[in-house]
């Protein structure tokens, strides 16, 4: 079996994508599979990697056979997996709050394609793509990753440094030389999988159970281990890494906060007019009952407000490139100041 490259980027990785194949050259012998998260929104990823470089490029499409040279991109709101030589295109549940995500890329790429898979991690918040990566490694491919300093944003190329045994971890512009080196490897080894290998879904190690709700569908979420990372499955197959539940609850929190804020200004003006309407029929207790209602809503307005207004800590989420500059400039100026003449 060919070679097979998989790419997976998010937030920066359309440039990434784009220095990636603008180096490969026009008898690249293996095909290129991409996951970038574009959600359901149009995307013109295609034409941009095909005016970046010499290879064809196109949304895949449903059954269709890889090629060698040719650029499958996911297409908005479907996960491309690839089965038996062909790209399938399917709306299954999201995993990692994305849709198209990087991990069933990569994941059906370690599966059917073994020790002559290639992955590679590239810019993107969070984690999506670890998880596809660390199978791609179990079943004996290459794992490449984008040295987190030359990444817009350092999320994913980091996480995959941390959870899996990559064996390069390259600057941006020296991933394609490598990947035709690799494309170009007459050693390669059969794609049957390893002797004593689990399937996929048997190496899952399920813990207790999580005290988790997926903020996708409201189900139990089950804690699982894959090596070193953790992640959180409902029933109804939504997958997220412990980074990105906690970020997802988060949006849900400040969602949910901005509620409770328009619940009560909305309650302080229908329990005024009600008092209004009460005294003017002459009802003073009643008018006071909706008056006193409406000075509880007035007063507990702050305590929401002061939450939605409240910058909360991020750490699931690494610096980004811009980020961590003026953190590097601020450290810089605070020695400065403080070293003296």
């Amino acid at each position: 079996m060919a070679r097979v490259v998989a790419l997976g980027a998010s937030h920066g990785g359309v440039e990434a994508l784009r220095v990636v194949v603008s180096h490969l050259p026009r008898d690249f012998p293996a095909p290129v599979l991409v996951a970038l998260h574009v959600g359901a929104e149009e995307s013109l990823l295609p034409s941009i990697l095909e005016d970046a470089g010499p290879l064809s490029a196109s949304h895949a499409l449903d059954a269709e056979r890889l090629r060698p040279g040719h650029i499958f991109i996911a297409p908005p709101d479907k996960h491309l997996i690839v089965v038996d030589g062909r790209t399938v295109l399917s709306r299954g549940p999201r995993e990692n709050w994305v849709r198209p995500a990087i991990d069933p890329l990569f994941r059906s790429v370690a599966k059917f394609c073994g020790p002559d898979a290639i992955g590679v991690v590239l810019s993107g918040q969070l984690n999506d793509g670890t998880s596809g990566l660390y199978e791609i490694k179990r079943r004996r491919g290459v794992a490449i990753v984008q040295d987190p300093l030359t990444a817009e944003s350092a999320g994913m190329p980091q996480s995959a440094l941390d959870n899996v045994r990559v064996d390069y971890c390259l600057p941006l512009e020296e991933i394609p030389g490598q990947l035709v080196r690799l494309a170009k490897d007459e050693k390669q080894v059969s794609a049957k999988e390893p002797n004593g290998a689990r399937s996929m879904k048997e190496e899952r190690t399920l813990a207790r159970p999580g005290a988790q709700t997926c903020p996708e569908c409201g189900g139990a979420m089950a804690r699982e281990t894959q090596g070193t990372l953790i992640r959180y499955r409902c029933h109804i197959g939504h997958i997220m890494t412990a980074e990105v539940l906690a970020s997802a609850q988060l949006d849900s929190m400040e969602k949910e906060l901005g509620t409770v804020l328009r619940r009560l200004n909305e309650r302080s003006e229908l329990c005024r007019e009600m008092a209004e309407k009460q005294f003017a029929n002459g009802n003073e207790v009643a008018g006071r009952l909706w008056q006193r209602a409406a000075e509880e809503a007035v007063r507990r307005e702050p305590v929401a407000k002061s939450l939605t207004e409240y910058d909360w800590q991020h750490p699931e989420r690494a610096p980004t490139r811009d980020e961590r500059t003026a953190e590097v400039s601020q450290s810089a100026e605070k020695r400065a100041a403080t070293s003296g003449p």
